[in-house]
């Protein structure tokens, strides 16, 4: 092989490789703005009833002159106001963080983050939300990223209970393996043990896509399992059809910011 033939191929192999890139970062984007679809329903119900209320209350601010019922006004408004901001900051962090920038963060916080954007949805589906916070374990990971994980692992767990059920999400640290663990469990129809060892496989789905053609495709585990493991975790399953499912993610703990050693 000559030396313009080789070099003729390695330049070749490079851009393949940029392309390969990008595609793969184009497939997170993907699966990172499903997750976001199979919540738009229920978030714009939600700043509906945040419009609702903020209309009434104005409405009542107008009609009667008294301070008591106006300063009771003014604090609906403002609650519903927090509320939508809450809702909107959430999302937009989410959407729009791109880096791959690590920090400790608290999982509890980043658990209650998600939750703000999803307990309206499960409202919807009937599921009735727990959760079990056992301290407040630390992990040096990308919130956005961790966040993706969480949300995708929820919407699969709602997906699973169709009629409604039980969600418990709890968090606490493994002292003996020196890591923090966030656990999904859902208790929805389970997943059958022949099935279960392909679920983290590309393109392998138990599911069929629900009625605002969310899920089905097969990526979300996939992509959950490559997240956690360049976070230097591990996924782990427990399921049995009938009894519900549990996904647990253990993330090495480190100390909180501003520890003592």
């Amino acid at each position: 092989m000559t030396v313009a033939t080789r070099t003729r191929d390695e330049r070749i192999s490079e851009d393949l490789q940029r392309r390969l890139d990008e595609l793969h970062e184009q497939l997170l984007r993907a699966q990172k703005m499903s997750s976001v679809g199979a919540l738009a329903a229920s978030i714009t119900h939600e700043f509906n009833n945040i419009l609702t209320t903020v209309i009434n209350y104005a409405k009542m601010g107008l009609r009667h002159k008294d301070q008591a019922t106006r300063d009771k006004c003014f604090d609906k408004i403002l609650a519903a106001g927090q509320r939508a901001s809450k809702i909107t900051t959430g999302m937009l962090s989410y959407a729009r963080n791109q880096s791959d920038r690590r920090e400790p963060v608290s999982l509890v916080l980043l658990v209650r983050d998600v939750l703000v954007l999803v307990e309206k949805d499960l409202q919807v589906h009937r599921v009735q939300l727990e959760t079990r916070f056992d301290g407040e374990p630390y992990a040096e990971v990308n919130a956005s990223q961790i966040q993706q994980v969480l949300l995708n692992l929820i919407v699969n767990a709602r997906q699973a209970m169709p009629g409604g059920g039980r969600l418990l999400i709890s968090v606490g640290s493994n002292s003996t393996a020196n890591t923090a663990e966030i656990a999904v469990r859902d208790s929805g129809s389970g997943i059958p043990a022949d099935k279960l060892p392909k679920i983290f496989e590309p393109f392998f789905s138990t599911k069929q896509a629900d009625r605002q053609g969310q899920g089905g495709t097969g990526l979300g585990l996939s992509v959950c399992r490559e997240i956690i493991e360049a976070h230097k975790g591990r996924i782990r399953v427990e399921s049995a059809p009938g009894r519900g499912t549990t996904f647990t993610l253990k993330l090495p703990e480190v100390p909180p910011p501003g520890a003592v050693l």
